[in-house]
């Protein structure tokens, strides 16, 4: 039995493509004193996968030979730790591979659900991020208007449907028609825009007529600019992703007016990452599920089969193919 592997071949000096990954196969590790082999079930396709290839973040970066990052679904194979028994299912940094060992601590045990692919999207990283950027750092009030970039993608139509629950009016910026429809017929957002159809600032005073008072940015760029200068005085900003600057050789440079317009309309900007919060996360997986158990939550998933698609599926995340949240399934579940 061999333990499949996709590898960072070549950082890319531009756009990635499959080509920069190559599979390998190596031999399935063995657990020492106090640790646990995990075979992985579902692998999370992010943006964050790529900017992981410029540098640390909040994690090690990504170097060439390195098998790709990855957050998983895994279930316990073999176990030399008391806390842990097989046929648990965690979560765990496996990266991109079929098979891999941990210490105890870097695991965190799941509670089943059927599907289980809802353990990784919405009451997963992505349903949290949701939950916790929403409504711990954007707070709309009633009334409000909320603009929510790439709001068919995994984090962004979890985040504008919280925002409709709140009693704030929905704004959803997407890249097609088709999503934008998606957006106003199964998310119930109040208006979508599809961005790629006309100058954006002209778009944003049409369909936010009274401004904007919380932006949850996804993509960052021009995007985050236009929004900016839509802005309404003590407006929130929810700094969640720059997807639009993840793939490219030459980002480009950050929005004009600031810090001006910040500090003339008291604008509050807070980046954040999930794990932030996590003092709150069985909360937030609590309401999340019970939301989805009220018909009030829908949730897109856009899984692909097969661990040696992650390469392309990947790809196309970053070109904007996948309609919610886009994950690989690596064992198909019983």
């Amino acid at each position: 039995m061999a333990n499949r592997q996709i590898v960072l071949k070549q950082k890319p000096s531009g756009k990635l493509a499959p080509e920069h990954f190559a599979l390998r196969e190596e031999p399935v590790p063995t657990p020492g004193p106090g640790e646990v082999l995990v075979r992985t079930l579902l692998l999370s396709l992010d943006a964050a996968n790529r900017a992981w290839m410029h540098g640390r973040t909040y994690t090690d970066p990504v170097e060439s030979g390195d098998v790709m990052h990855g957050f998983t679904l895994a279930r316990v194979e073999a176990s030399n730790d008391p806390g842990f028994k097989p046929g648990d299912v965690v979560e765990a940094m496996n990266g991109w591979q079929d098979y891999a060992v941990h210490k105890p601590g870097a695991l965190a045990k799941v509670t089943p659900v059927k599907p289980l692919s809802h353990a990784m999207s919405v009451l997963g990283v992505t349903g949290k991020t949701a939950y916790f950027g929403m409504l711990e750092i954007g707070r709309p009030k009633p009334g409000e208007t909320v603009l929510i970039s790439a709001a068919a993608g995994a984090v962004g139509s979890i985040a504008a449907q919280i925002a409709r629950m709140q009693g704030a009016r929905v704004v959803g910026l997407a890249g097609s028609d088709a999503k934008c429809q998606w957006l106003l017929r199964e998310c119930g957002l109040d208006a979508a825009i599809n961005y790629k159809t006309a100058a954006l600032p002209k778009l944003l005073r049409q369909h936010c007529p009274k401004g904007i008072d919380v932006y949850f940015d996804n993509v960052g760029g021009d995007i985050f600019e236009a929004a900016l200068f839509q802005m309404n005085e003590r407006g929130r900003i929810v700094c969640c992703g720059a997807v639009s600057q993840y793939d490219t050789a030459t980002p480009t440079a950050g929005p004009r007016g600031v810090p001006g317009l910040i500090v003339v309309k008291r604008l509050k900007l807070q980046g954040f990452i999930v794990m932030d919060y996590y003092n709150k996360r069985a909360e937030a997986e609590r309401r999340l599920a019970e939301w989805v158990g009220e018909g009030r939550l829908k949730v897109a998933e856009d899984i692909v089969e097969g661990l040696e698609k992650a390469p392309e599926a990947l790809c196309g995340l970053l070109a904007g193919e996948n309609l919610g949240k886009r994950m690989v399934r690596v064992v198909p579940e019983a």
